[in-house]
């Protein structure tokens, strides 16, 4: 009996407690300073108390080497089971053309091509992933550029492909910067809406700073005003704030500001953060970017600081999050990289891609839809096989089965090669979740 490969176990932070943590086995506790050391000892060979040996073997952190790889081998086959029944998220991009003139912005490269999105392209769209995946359950996320730009043409064009979109039965995700949402009420209010993406960087002056129309005129009171106009309505809002060194000290700011309006008081209302980093071309000063852990460092202090954010915002921590609001462990996760398993994504040229962060990149297609159906499979099956059991990196990882391979475009951007490793801090982040949901 040895100890397992896949426990998590560290200290707490601010604190001389210890977490140990098994998702293959879907244990988790907390060990005094007395047991933390006895663990500590036993990794160096000394003997264990038979009391609390017979504890850590109880709870899978002790284990017999063949009886957990076959375990894993079971658990393995059970997600890949599951994730055949997952949702399918299926991306559209009716244009890469946008109003706005964000400091970050990395699809400003992208050529908004002079061919225009017509009814017969998005019938050609639906017909593909109505036939492709006629067994999925599946909703629609329109994406852009700005889907929503303002203009009699461009209302023609997003109405019907919403009309389509119910006709097929299928709920839409829009994600939009949120300028015109006013303008656009009165299409969404009758759409089958799911949520609505909407991004502020801050207060005004800060948000202000950062995402601009071309002209360089603000745009923080229009969005306002949309969020205000879709919780009206009965659109469901996820509050998106993108967040590097510039504006991470707005989050107070913003919190109190959505807690003020109501916002938070909704039970359509959500947020999330996401963290600004190098993607394709942008962000050539480095220095404004944040890492995956100095991020939720400063958040980490943020919150102890300014409590009021966690009615705003709930940082994940990795899984701490979910197993102080669950109870127990999430599911080993096998794979986080969505491509061509749960989410597909396609914009008006006719093109197949993997996933938003690949979609408009002509290197990346997967194939197209129209004029003519057409795949290159050798590429689809790389990231259909893409997981922690394919990843060289993962094989010797104890946290693998809650990082689960990371993000394969930043993977394959890093290391040209799409069945690599995007690492994620996943023990310093339940450092700093143990600390924050269970003091």
């Amino acid at each position: 009996m040895i100890l397992s490969k896949h426990n998590i176990f560290s200290r707490i932070a601010d604190s001389d407690n210890y977490f140990i943590v098994n998702l293959l086995n879907g244990s988790a506790d907390i060990l005094a300073p007395d047991e933390a050391a006895m663990l500590l000892d036993f990794q160096k060979g000394k003997e264990l108390p038979a009391d609390f040996r017979e504890s850590l073997t109880a709870q899978g952190y002790i284990v017999n080497p063949e009886e957990e790889a076959r375990l894993y081998q079971s658990t393995y086959l059970d997600f890949l089971d599951a994730r055949d029944d997952d949702e399918l998220q299926i991306f559209f991009v009716p244009n890469y053309a946008c109003n706005f003139a964000c400091t970050y912005c990395y699809q400003d490269e992208y050529t908004n091509n002079h061919q225009h999105l017509s009814v017969e392209i998005i019938d050609a769209f639906f017909n593909y992933i109505i036939t492709e995946f006629a067994s999925r359950k599946k909703y629609l996320t329109i994406f852009g550029g700005e889907p929503l730009m303002n203009s009699p043409k461009q209302k023609e064009i997003i109405t019907y492909l919403l009309q389509q979109a119910r006709a097929a039965n299928l709920e839409v995700a829009l994600v939009t910067n949120g300028f015109a949402l006013v303008d656009y009420m009165d299409i969404l209010k009758d759409a089958p809406i799911r949520e609505i993406q909407v991004t502020l960087d801050g207060t005004s002056y800060m948000h202000n700073k950062r995402r601009f129309l071309k002209d360089g005129s603000p745009t923080f009171n229009n969005i306002v005003e949309g969020i205000d106009a879709c919780l009206a309505n009965h659109l469901p809002i996820n509050l998106r704030m993108v967040v590097d060194k510039e504006n991470i000290a707005e989050l107070p700011a913003l919190a109190a500001f959505a807690i003020e309006k109501g916002w938070t008081e909704s039970d359509i209302f959500k947020t999330q953060l996401g963290r600004n980093y190098e993607l394709h071309h942008c962000q050539a000063d480095a220095q404004n970017l944040f890492s995956r852990i100095s991020l939720y460092e400063n958040i980490y202090h943020l919150v102890k600081e300014f409590p009021h954010i966690l009615e705003f915002h709930k940082p994940a921590y990795s899984i701490s999050k979910f197993l102080f609001e669950n109870g127990d462990l999430p599911h080993p996760l096998f794979d986080s990289c969505p491509a061509c398993k749960t989410e597909w994504a396609f914009d008006y040229t006719g093109t197949i891609y993997s996933c938003t962060a690949t979609v408009g990149k002509a290197d990346e297609a997967l194939g197209t839809f129209y004029p003519e159906i057409s795949r290159k499979q050798d590429l689809i099956s790389a990231w259909e096989n893409r997981d922690v059991t394919t990843i060289p990196e993962c094989a010797d990882c104890n946290v693998q089965l809650a990082c689960g391979g990371g993000c394969g475009s930043i993977a394959k951007n890093k290391n040209n090669t799409i069945c690599s490793a995007d690492c994620r801090p996943v023990t310093n982040l339940l450092e700093l979740g143990f600390a924050s949901y269970f003091p």
